[in-house]
């Protein structure tokens, strides 16, 4: 009861209606809104692996699992059981729901490491004869097809037979009686072809009147000569009628037959589309998985800016206010946790947010948290959160807590019997005396079951000294008995508990006093202090009554919220100073980055540039050949003499000077600073004596005052304003650039003609005339069926000495020849 009264309290069922929205099936809607919760921690993590697959599956697929197909079959597979005859609909849905199925199934098979997933899927037996049998005899419509039997197929011809004779008749007798017929058109009436019929003209078309028009000027009648056709049609129809419920029942009865294997499917499909919702429900929320920690072995509870899953969806789907993120970080010794500070502040929220963390991690549902999310396996979730006032029940605000805190007592004393009961806490000798027995209960607990307990306002609605003497003993009853317990109140004697047993921890929530509102953080390691009278000096109660209430409350008090004050002032300081440091490092990570980018940009550029270069080299090489080749044609036309010969040198020097580069410019004269010149450092606004000449790297000493120190060239000038000249380091030679190489001609002595010849012997001579070749190698193989061009390239593509091989010119043979370059 305390558990459902939990969920109730925390809203958990409209989580669940949130997460039924992302389901894809209607079964899978249906079992989101009633989530069970797993009762061990082994069906959890199977959960949380389910919901990981999926997630990491659909990041890799798109759009994502299809459910395409898949239909709530559960009602149809219970009356197959009990020999009902199923509609045409439902076998069709049946078939497919086994085809959507096995889709689904191929999918998940074809992807990699999906282990959970895949060993889901294998279980499935989507029998596809069984679909096929369903749509051979059941068309889209759901009705039953001519070709479901030969009878079938009988009965529909001799169908149309009728209905054609008796659509002839009533035609005939429309077009001979035309002035009598209100229409030009053949209807139908219980199943009974008649045609319109002007009332006053009833008598000459005779027949039996099936229905009347609502004014009452048109009868539809069956004609007389139609009766006898009609009559038979309707036999005929009748005979169909129970053929198809033949069928229908073979087809009901195999489905009947592996009903436990299609329920099973449905499981399966469901099962798929929970881990489907609950991945798109996680995705869309902004959720991370958790990892369930053992506090026993030291590790902490980590949930760093957690936020409530129901005001994220209020925050999304409903553009509501921005959620504000708590860290809860907790200690492994911690089994209480205190959460002080005024009204309104966000204390409730911070407890039902855990409560739904961990009942979402325990359902397999990711936590809207970062990364790492780690939280203990919690067994149950106990709340008393709210008032539970009842007029009718006779309950006050404290007797309402009274009698839910004991039911939660109970079920934390019913789960560690439990716990005993399966193996306790281990055997071991017993305690000497009851002192011993007292200090291993109060300092050493061992809490059996892994039960998360939260309580709002706890020891509120009574006297506040017995209030607060109840709050203490149950908080100290529930360290001993708990995993974990969080607990928000307004008593300051609960803040010095942490002082006194280390398992206790305090926490606040934080209150601008300036804006008289809540900030909603919370703040760990210190307690929340008392703001009522300030805020109601600032609200403007009179300043005699503030005045007197200070008095009242005492000079202890007064100096406890300094302290405290002071412990917010510095923390608010530090969390500055870190959001400052953080800010730093993210404005040198972009600078870095631009840095990075620019000189990623400027190396390709210079890269193009230098490529650009190249080509216009070549080009400038390859125009300078062509000139000069001219120029020795010239000469090679008749006898050439001296004259000739002069003007060929001419005409050589031309083209030197067109293509040599330009020499670069002149350096400007600079200043060089020598021994005992005077030279200004615009840096330092000083002027400087010269002590000793540059060295290679430009580096000197010189004095100013009484100061020596070493600075580079380019950090002077001298008195009138003249830079330095550079020292100009000798640069390596630039690289010869080597002419391409002559064009390869053909000629006799590179040319094989393998045209005839089959590929073993076309191998042996291309062989011999490869050893032999210098050069590039012209092969004619033609076309014919192409398989010794085939056999030629396989051989060229696998011998040492070829380089490559590409098709002839057109001029040459083109794809008949192919060039072989050595």
């Amino acid at each position: 009861m305390i558990q459902s009264e939990t969920l109730e309290l925390l809203e958990w069922h409209r989580l669940c209606q949130h997460l039924s929205t992302f389901a894809a099936t209607k079964l899978g809607a249906i079992v989101a809104r009633n989530l069970p919760i797993p009762e061990t921690q082994v069906e959890s993590e199977q959960l949380l692996a389910q919901t990981k697959e999926v997630y990491e599956l659909e990041s890799r697929l798109h759009p994502g699992l299809s459910f395409e197909g898949i239909q709530d079959i559960g009602d149809s597979l219970e009356r197959a059981i009990l020999q009902s005859i199923l509609p045409g609909e439902e076998l069709l849905a049946i078939a497919t729901t086994l085809a959507g199925t096995r889709n689904l199934r191929r999918v998940i098979d074809n992807q990699e490491n999906v282990p959970v997933l895949s060993d889901l899927v294998s279980q499935l037996r989507t029998y596809p004869e069984l679909e096929q049998e369903i749509h051979r005899c059941i068309d889209e419509r759901g009705q039953v097809t001519d070709r479901a039997s030969q009878k079938m197929g009988e009965i529909r011809i001799e169908l149309r037979k009728i209905r054609g004779q008796i659509t002839q008749k009533l035609q005939n007798i429309i077009q001979a009686k035309s002035g009598a017929v209100q229409e030009q058109l053949i209807t139908q009436r219980s199943d009974r072809f008649v045609i319109p019929v002007k009332a006053p003209q009833k008598d000459a078309i005779p027949g039996i009147v099936h229905d009347t028009s609502t004014s009452g000027a048109t009868l539809y009648i069956e004609p007389n000569s139609v009766v006898p056709l009609g009559n038979q049609l309707r036999q005929v129809i009748r005979k169909e009628q129970t053929e198809a419920e033949v069928i229908r029942r073979t087809l009901t009865e195999k489905v009947a037959a592996v009903t436990p294997d299609l329920e099973r499917l449905l499981a399966i499909v469901t099962t798929l589309d929970l881990a489907v919702a609950k991945s798109r429900y996680s995705l869309w929320i902004g959720s991370n998985p958790p990892h369930f920690v053992n506090r026993e072995d030291n590790e902490i509870i980590t949930l760093r800016n957690l936020r409530h899953p129901l005001l994220v969806w209020q925050q999304q789907h409903e553009q509501g206010n921005p959620v504000v993120p708590v860290d809860l970080l907790i200690s492994p010794q911690i089994r209480v946790v205190t959460i002080t500070g005024p009204n309104t502040g966000g204390k409730t929220v911070t407890l039902k947010t855990l409560g739904l963390a961990a009942i979402m991690a325990k359902v397999g549902l990711f936590v809207p948290a970062r990364e790492p999310v780690e939280m203990p396996w919690f067994s149950q979730v106990l709340a008393d959160i709210g008032d539970e006032q009842s007029l009718q029940q006779s309950l006050s605000t404290f007797s309402g807590h009274i009698r839910r805190i004991s039911r939660i007592l109970e079920a934390i004393d019913e789960k560690g019997v439990r716990s005993q009961e399966s193996g306790g806490r281990g055997a071991g000798p017993a305690p000497n005396n009851q002192q011993e027995q007292e200090e291993e209960v109060s300092q050493s607990p061992v809490p059996s079951p892994q039960s998360l307990v939260l309580l709002d306002e706890v020891g509120a609605g009574t006297d506040p000294v017995e209030g607060s003497a109840l709050a203490i003993a149950l908080l100290k009853y529930l360290a001993n008995h708990t995993q974990l317990t969080m607990a928000s109140t307004h008593f300051g004697e609960l803040k010095a508990l942490k002082y006194e047993d280390p398992r206790f921890e305090n926490a606040s929530v934080e209150f601008n006093e300036t804006t008289l509102s809540p900030t909603y953080r919370l703040l760990w390691g210190i307690p929340g202090r008392s703001n009522a009278l300030s805020i109601a000096l600032r609200l403007g109660l009179k300043p005699e009554v503030v005045a007197e209430a200070k008095t009242q409350v005492g000079e202890a008090t007064d100096e406890v919220n300094q302290v405290i004050a002071g412990l917010e002032a510095q923390r608010r300081n530090q969390e500055t100073k870190a959001a400052e440091a953080q800010k730093l490092l993210r404005q040198a990570e972009r600078l870095y980055k631009e840095v990075s980018d620019k000189a990623a940009a400027l190396e390709a550029r210079e890269k193009d540039l230098r490529a650009s270069q190249e080509i216009a080299v070549q080009q400038a090489i390859t125009q300078a050949k062509g000139e000069i080749a001219q120029v020795i044609r010239r000469l090679q036309q008749g006898t050439p003499n001296a004259q000739d010969a002069q003007q060929a040198t001419a005409s050589l020097s031309q083209i030197a000077q067109k293509y040599e580069p330009a020499p670069p410019p002149k350096p400007k004269p600079g200043f060089m600073p020598k021994v005992g010149d005077r030279v200004r450092i615009p840096k330092l606004g000083q002027t400087a004596e010269v002590l000793t000449i540059p060295d290679a790297d430009g580096n000197f000493n010189v004095r100013f005052g009484i100061m020596k120190m070493t600075v580079q060239l380019q950090d002077i000038e001298s008195l009138d304003g003249q830079k330095p000249e550079p020292i100009v380091k000798p640069k390596p030679a630039p690289a010869v650039v080597t002419p391409p190489p002559a064009p390869a001609i053909r000629t006799s002595k590179n040319t094989v003609d393998l045209r005839g010849k089959r590929v073993a012997d076309a191998e042996y001579i291309l062989d011999k005339a490869i050893s032999e070749a210098a050069g590039p190698l012209w092969i004619i193989h033609g076309h014919g069926t192409g398989k010794l061009k085939q056999g030629v390239h396989a051989f060229l593509q696998q011998h040492p000495r070829v380089n490559h091989y590409e098709p002839a010119e057109q001029a040459d043979g083109g794809t008949g020849v192919t060039v072989a370059h050595i």
